[in-house]
């Protein structure tokens, strides 16, 4: 066996809603019923020193969490620094220079996401912005227009891309965050941080909202049918360790070289609402994302699996001694009496023998997240 692990994280993979669960009964994934098979189930995270809200009310979303602790990142819920993370492994330090995956000395970053907040009759929810279809040259105008203001608040902030922007300033410091796809579709009010180094934050969104009421790419937009764009979101803020390196981390499940994949393509479906793309999604990601853990598992590889919802996550791992369970004939015969196919009744002891090596059906795992 290799001295590299492969780990493969699963975002939005969870059945919250009544239509996801509808969908999930139709569907077939056999290489996720395979790897289930020759996994077994990690020990869930050990419980913090202080007291976390419920799982639907943490700030940082549960594969954001297995991400960060596969990549050796550090901070806690709300906490976790991914703008500087991504700073860091491009390789840039805060005067210019190439670092070689070292973390950035100095202020903190975030990531600043262009929005449209809806303002109801008794609340203001946060609309997808991919929803926005924001081209680029209307988002690097309009960034233009909010500079004066995160300037005089000492952020420099700058333009990655339509719908990410990159903010720095100690503003950002120990700033608690909520995740971007927390508050999509929900009440921007319960997702806002209330202690006081935010407040100079939450100044600079409100001043966004009259800013741009009535600018010209808004106007331009709302002719157009599209919704304008009124403020903006800030998550994944914070600092790295000086002398955190991009390249060497470890897996946060074993304590060797891993090499960690994250797959977010069910995350579309999952914020637009539509049960049947996301079953789709699934689908293609049973074709396409796990046989190449089957195939690593097949050449000795260790191998990690952590699906992911919206309230908790279940990772998987090798099996305790390095077994792999029953043979595959033992397995299939076993599997054929337990469910009825070898009539007559199953012996004690072939039910009794066979309970160790049960592994839990896809709908029963990601009904739980």
């Amino acid at each position: 066996m290799t001295d590299t692990t492969l780990h493969l994280i699963v975002s939005h993979a969870g059945t919250t809603d009544d239509a996801r669960r509808q969908t999930l009964a139709g569907l077939r994934l056999p290489h996720l019923s395979r790897l289930l098979s020759r996994l077994e189930r990690l020990p869930d995270e050990a419980a913090p020193a202080e007291p976390e809200p419920e799982p639907e009310r943490t700030l940082s979303l549960p594969h954001e969490r297995a991400l960060a602790r596969a990549l050796g990142l550090p901070g806690e819920d709300g906490h976790l620094p991914w703008a500087a993370w991504r700073q860091a492994s491009a390789g840039w330090l805060a005067d210019g220079a190439s670092s070689d995956g070292a973390a950035p000395d100095g202020p903190a970053f975030a990531r600043l996401t262009p929005c449209h907040w809806a303002v109801g009759s008794d609340h203001i929810a946060l609309r997808d912005p991919e929803a926005l279809q924001l081209s680029d040259e209307e988002s690097q105008t309009l960034l233009a227009a909010m500079q004066p203001y995160f300037i005089e608040d000492a952020l420099a902030v700058q333009w990655e891309s339509a719908l990410c922007w990159t903010a720095r300033g100690d503003l950002l410091q120990g700033l608690p965050c909520a995740s971007l796809d927390r508050v999509i579709g929900r009440r921007v009010d319960d997702w806002l941080p209330r202690t006081a180094a935010a407040r100079p934050i939450r100044r600079l969104q409100q001043e966004m909202q009259m800013l741009l009421y009535t600018h010209p790419v808004n106007e331009a937009r709302e002719q157009r049918g599209l919704l304008p764009v009124n403020s903006f979101w800030v998550d994944g803020a914070g600092a790295l360790p000086v002398g955190w390196t991009a390249s060497g981390t470890a897996s946060g499940l074993a304590k060797v070289r891993a090499e960690v994949h994250l797959d977010e393509r069910l995350r579309g479906p999952t914020m637009q609402g539509d049960a049947a793309a996301w079953g789709l999604a699934w689908q293609q990601l049973d074709d396409e994302a796990l046989p190449p853990l089957l195939q690593a598992l097949e050449a000795g590889r260790a191998v990690y699996l952590t699906l992911a919802g919206e309230q908790s996550a279940a990772a998987f791992g090798p099996r305790s001694g390095g077994g792999q369970g029953l043979p595959g004939a033992i397995s299939r015969a076993i599997s054929r009496a337990i469910s009825g196919a070898i009539s007559g009744a199953i012996p004690y002891w072939l039910a009794r023998a066979s309970a160790p090596w049960r592994s839990p059906r896809p709908a029963q795992v990601l009904d739980t997240l």
